[in-house]
């Protein structure tokens, strides 16, 4: 029992070796983009506001929990039987809350985009918040597929551990 416990220990590193060591890396690019997502959400106009409110739900609750998930990683505080399994559950998790969100922001962008052209008069800022969507959803499918690569490597590295 007790080899287990420092093979796992072994595995997922702590303090500064989390910015050198794969797939850890990804906590960077996952805050960056995360939290560009989050911001180019809330500066455009969320209507409808429930599944856009959905889609900031999942960026800001992301965003805090890899947050929690790096200082965890960060202190040390990772040292466990079960930290290798969490840590690809999470991962998987956020992968699964990101597409959704993903899909349900591409579908409002493109009804968005579909009145925008239709319309004889587009008011002043129709093309600006349109604009500041699409740039919403590449960064949203760029944080799932950061999300995705972390939870795949994690697991990988889960299950030689």
């Amino acid at each position: 029992m007790s080899r287990m416990a420092s093979t796992s220990a072994d595995v997922l590193p702590t303090g500064s070796r989390i910015f050198t060591t794969f797939p850890d890396i990804f906590f960077i690019p996952e805050f960056v983009f995360g939290g560009l997502v989050w911001m180019l959400v809330a500066s455009t106009l969320v209507n409808p506001a429930n599944p856009l409110g959905w889609v900031m739900f999942v960026s800001i609750f992301c965003f805090v929990m890899t947050t929690l998930w790096f200082f965890i990683f960060a202190f040390g505080a990772n040292q466990g039987g079960i930290w290798p399994s969490l840590d690809v559950a999470y991962h998987f998790v956020a992968v699964l809350l990101y597409l959704s969100a993903s899909v349900v922001l591409a579908f409002f962008t493109v009804a968005i985009g579909i009145v925008v052209s239709a319309a004889s008069v587009v008011p002043p800022n129709a093309l600006k918040i349109y604009r500041l969507d699409i740039a919403a959803v590449v960064m949203s499918y760029l944080t799932t597929l950061l999300y995705f690569l972390h939870a795949i490597f994690s697991a990988l590295r889960w299950k030689s551990s």
